[in-house]
């Protein structure tokens, strides 16, 4: 049975060297917990046009734009899930659709375009969505994560990646080899998820240790290393 998700949320991104990483964590489990899965694994495929239409629309930064991936988390198990997703964000909110199905109606529906058993606005979404682009599998993005609740608030959600790799060939998730990485080893990509106000204590830790929100998309930067190696080529 397939299981269909909304999330509504604004998310901010960081980046931390790993001295500044250890400190502000050691401060953060006073009011945060890590959640049960610990360090984890979350691997994706994104789909794009023929000419990239939508990674090259995301990376102008417009007020709005949208992308679509499938995920795991870990390692893909025989009766395993995968999460088919749309991604939109407006003036900084980010709106996310998703649809879980049992890795073998996902597999068929976006290879061969079986209509999984259960369907529901969010399945009419995605297939509209699919067809209108005409979109492909384009990259593969994994990375290692560690995510945190809020003690007072479980809502309030900060994450952690680390050895954020990538490819653009043998696009399955079942494989999680010859990828090349995006930082340097010892940075983590802080990314804060909030539905409402970012809580007080946590906006001055951010001021004690100067850490500052950034710019980042994983696969726009991706994409950019890619388009500038193509250059290099010519």
């Amino acid at each position: 049975m397939a299981v269909q998700i909304v999330f509504n949320r604004y998310e901010k991104k960081y980046l931390l060297d790993d001295d500044t990483y250890k400190k502000f964590k050691s401060e953060l489990d006073n009011y945060m917990t890590e959640d049960e899965y610990g360090l984890h694994t979350i691997r994706n495929i994104y789909f794009d046009t023929e000419d990239n239409e939508l990674i090259r629309t995301s990376i102008e930064k417009p007020k709005y734009k949208e992308k679509f991936r499938i995920r795991c988390y870990g390692e893909p198990k025989e009766q395993g899930k995968y999460f088919l997703e749309i991604k939109k964000k407006y003036n900084g909110l980010v709106n996310k659709r998703r649809m879980v199905l049992p890795i073998e109606e996902a597999l068929n529906y976006i290879e061969k375009g079986i209509t999984p058993e259960t369907k529901g606005q969010i399945f009419n979404e995605i297939d509209y969505f699919l067809g209108h682009y005409n979109l492909y599998p384009k990259r593969y993005i994994a990375y290692d994560r560690l995510a945190m609740f809020g003690n007072e608030d479980p809502n309030f959600r900060v994450t952690f990646d680390i050895n954020i790799r990538s490819r653009v060939d043998n696009l399955t998730l079942d494989w999680d080899n010859d990828n090349e990485y995006l930082l340097s080893a010892g940075y983590h990509l802080m990314e804060v998820k909030i539905s409402d106000a970012m809580p007080l204590w946590f906006a001055r830790l951010l001021s004690k240790y100067e850490i500052y929100d950034t710019s980042f998309s994983k696969y726009g930067n991706f994409y950019k290393r890619q388009l500038a190696e193509e250059k290099r080529a010519q």
